[in-house]
């Protein structure tokens, strides 16, 4: 029998999956994605985001629709900007987007996805959420600390109370106060500036740029990972810097973690978990979890609780000052309001804070102008689905756009005005209920400390406001209050806010 020449095989072969190729283009449905720019090869739409990612697809929201999707690199990306687009991806459908995409960040900033924030939708998350939910942020076990938010707020306190009249970097003692209050709640301590083992020490400085950079990093726009076939080049040099905090962090949590286990083991019978470690420990050791809490996970939820609770509550309440500060008459009713209900000769108490609505206002209104994550921490769809008649493929990553939600003047009278007055009366929150207004999320992912950040925000601005007149140094007037962001998975103010502060009430309540 006579065989076929070899080009000729070949040829066959090329033929037969050139037409399986055009087969299957040809009877695949044809997808009806929803409106956007036109990509370019390889970048996609990245050429139109700019330094302030936020407010680059805020614009283009504005041309392309509640709804759009742009591609970044390899992937699309569909962002969702109004309030019945956010109650789909974050309610309605919530099971379809809970997915989180894999970024350099993830990788090398929480061990390999291990936290809370960017470990996969699985059996291990479902079990760090239930942590979080029934022991580390309980009502019970909050209410547990509330001593220490206290002793530290007044701490604080009579620091700017020391301070007054000299100019006042204010976020570096907003930042002292979240990061005292959580270390403790966390760690035990204030491991920062007590610990023995001088070569674990992390002085405060060091520590909250070390969070600065932990943020930044965690929103950045890193081109490898749209473009991951360059990932290796690191051309912003964002991955190497990535891999620095990483370091320093785990050197100080390796230390945390040694310290609290010598403990159990020096006390045994007698051991009492005291704080969240201890806490992770146990849980740990539990034979009955569904997947092994391993010493990395317990560093990465160490981690994520640290700068969680310390980044958000400062960048808002400096924002709120900052907004104060250019409205002295929103202040003045703010003022009378504490003078009224709490009077002139103690401090606010976190029961208080029921009783004021005009201060509740006024952080409701700071994070609708400036939410802390303006575009929530990305997702990603985990099945091929339709919304709002336009189809969503799997693995497309989801943006949820609270930046621009927070500004649609079909929303908002004055959309870009500071106005508390529109939620007075009104029973709309911040829990994730109301799409309106959404700072922490809603939906499984929704920031499952969100109530410890805003007992800290509320309390902090309240005793800020009820404590001290706050001014600008003589040599500025508000019109030079410079009142832009830096982009990160937070956005705290480009210039930090520089303030003076002079005591309203009875001195002696200062010395407390």
């Amino acid at each position: 029998m006579e065989t076929l020449p070899t080009w000729a095989v070949y040829s066959a072969t090329w033929l037969a999956i050139l037409a399986l190729f055009l087969l299957s283009k040809y009877l695949r449905p044809k997808l009806n994605p929803p409106p956007g720019p036109k990509p370019w090869p390889i970048i996609g739409n990245l050429n139109l985001i700019g330094s302030l990612p936020h407010r680059s697809i805020h614009q283009l929201s504005q041309k392309y629709g509640p709804i759009m999707q742009l591609r970044f690199g390899s992937f699309p990306v569909v962002v969702g900007s109004s309030v019945e687009m956010a109650k789909i991806f974050l309610k309605t459908m919530d099971v379809n987007f809970v997915g989180r995409p894999k970024t350099a960040a993830g990788k090398h900033t929480t061990y390999n996805y291990s936290d809370i924030t960017w470990s996969p939708y699985g059996a291990y998350w479902r079990q760090a959420r239930k942590m979080c939910l029934m022991e580390l942020f309980s009502a019970k076990r909050l209410d547990s600390y509330e001593y220490i938010r206290v002793e530290e707020m007044k701490s604080m306190l009579k620091q700017l109370y020391e301070l007054s009249g000299q100019k006042i970097a204010l976020k570096d003692y907003l930042s002292t106060v979240s990061l005292n209050v959580i270390s403790r709640m966390v760690l035990g301590k204030r491991y920062l500036d007590e610990s023995v083992d001088q070569k674990a020490v992390v002085r405060p400085e060091e520590f909250k740029k070390m969070l600065d950079e932990l943020f930044l990093l965690n929103g950045v726009f890193n081109i490898g990972d749209s473009i991951p076939w360059i990932d290796f080049l690191d051309l912003q040099g964002y991955v190497k810097r990535m891999k620095v905090v990483s370091k320093k962090f785990d050197r100080f949590l390796e230390h945390v973690l040694d310290e609290h286990i010598a403990r159990r083991e020096t006390e045994k019978g007698d051991y009492v978990a005291k704080d969240m470690v201890d806490l992770l420990l146990q849980l740990s050791d539990d034979p009955t979890l569904e997947v092994k809490l391993e010493r990395h996970g317990v560093k990465a939820f160490t981690q994520d609780l640290l700068a969680g609770g310390t980044e958000s509550s400062a960048v808002t309440v400096e924002w709120a000052i900052s907004q104060l500060l250019k409205k002295p008459e929103i202040f003045e009713k703010a003022t009378e309001e504490l003078d009224r209900v709490i009077g002139k000769s103690r401090w606010v108490e976190e029961k208080d804070i029921q009783n004021l609505p005009y201060i509740q206002a006024i952080v409701k209104e700071t994070m609708r102008l400036h939410p802390v994550a303006p575009m929530l921490v990305p997702r990603e769809a985990r099945v091929d689905c339709k919304v709002g008649g336009y189809d969503i493929v799997k693995g497309t990553r989801i943006l949820v756009s609270v930046w621009t939600i927070g500004r649609d003047p079909t929303l908002w009278d004055k959309p870009d005005e500071f106005v508390p007055e529109r939620f007075i009366g009104k029973t709309m929150d911040v829990k994730g209920h109301d799409f309106e207004l959404l700072p922490f999320g809603a939906g499984r992912r929704m920031c499952p400390g969100y109530t410890l950040g805003l007992k800290v925000i509320e309390s902090s601005l309240a005793n800020l406001l009820h404590g001290f007149n706050w001014k600008l140094p003589d040599s500025m007037t508000t019109e030079d209050l410079n009142m832009d962001e830096i982009f990160g998975l937070s956005t705290p103010k480009e210039i930090p806010l520089v303030t003076l502060a002079q005591p309203r009430l009875p001195l002696e309540l200062y010395s407390l």
